[in-house]
């Protein structure tokens, strides 16, 4: 891939996308919001001619006790078939319990038990799809007692067992570092190396809480933080030129303030990459 920084197509950017097609390497969409067909399939069959295309699910809720939907999956698969996406992905997370569907990507206390869940749909996700897939990091704003282990050993326990890859959200890590207290860049040093398969950049607020505390919330309507491209560049020494998607979700800027971005982001990999060609 010769630009690794992408941007997710959101509906208030298609027909500028097509119609502009800016220097962009690739883009991300939520396979949910196709399954219908209509309209959003339009733009996104126009947009995939000139970009490779990655998948982001967001409702496969693979931290559930219950199976991964065999109708999701289908409908996954069949886009998978029509689109050709380079990377599939979803959350270490849950957001399905029994007929509740959930508009949260909900935190897991990290165990074994909880291990062995989301490994098992993992592995029933990649085999009915035929392909591997990447996990995220999740964003959380509580920490279980019941954790055994820190969220770097689960990822990278989930990831050995199942054989998927780890999307590496920065944001997310930069995220919980203030709200749960731990180090950020422990969390990248933690991370093993080979598992990487992606990284996601956003923007998130900053509210101060009745008691005059602040939590940080991932919000993905702003601009990446300064100290996020700080956690960022030190990943980057540590991964390489790993495919980097700039996330925007709600309050849409202008697309060039996205391609902005995903250039800022593109030049961090180049000039990594040029410095490890001199060494």
């Amino acid at each position: 891939m010769k630009n690794p920084a992408g941007i997710g197509l959101r509906h208030a950017h298609y027909k500028d996308v097509i119609e502009t097609k800016p220097s962009v390497g690739w883009l991300e969409v939520h396979p949910e919001n196709y399954f219908g067909g209509g309209a959003h399939r339009h733009y996104l069959a126009k947009a995939r001619e000139f970009y490779p295309l990655s998948l982001h699910a967001v409702g496969l809720s693979l931290g559930s006790t219950e199976r991964v939907s065999r109708d999701h999956l289908r409908q996954i698969k069949e886009l998978i078939t029509i689109y050709e996406p380079f990377q599939v992905s979803d959350h270490a997370s849950w957001s399905l319990s029994g007929n509740a569907h959930l508009n949260d990507l909900l935190p897991l206390p990290y165990n074994e038990e909880t291990l062995a869940i989301l490994c098992r749909n993992i592995d029933e996700t990649q085999e009915f799809l035929g392909r591997g897939i990447l996990v995220e990091n999740p964003s959380t704003y509580l920490a279980f007692k019941g954790s055994t282990m820190t969220e770097w050993e689960f990822m990278n326990a989930a990831a050995t067992r199942t054989g998927c890859g780890i999307l590496l959200d920065v944001n997310n890590i930069y995220v919980q570092s203030r709200n749960h207290g731990f180090d950020a860049f422990e969390y990248i040093r933690g991370i093993e190396e080979e598992s990487v398969g992606e990284m996601h950049l956003a923007g998130h607020t900053e509210k101060e809480l009745a008691d005059g505390s602040t939590v940080l919330i991932d919000t993905h309507d702003s601009l990446v933080r300064s100290e996020v491209w700080e956690l960022y560049r030190f990943a980057i020494e540590r991964f390489g030129s790993v495919p980097t998607l700039i996330e925007w979700d709600q309050n849409f800027p202008p697309l060039s303030t996205l391609v902005a971005e995903a250039d800022r982001a593109a030049n961090i990999i180049k000039d990594r990459a040029s410095r490890h060609a001199t060494e």
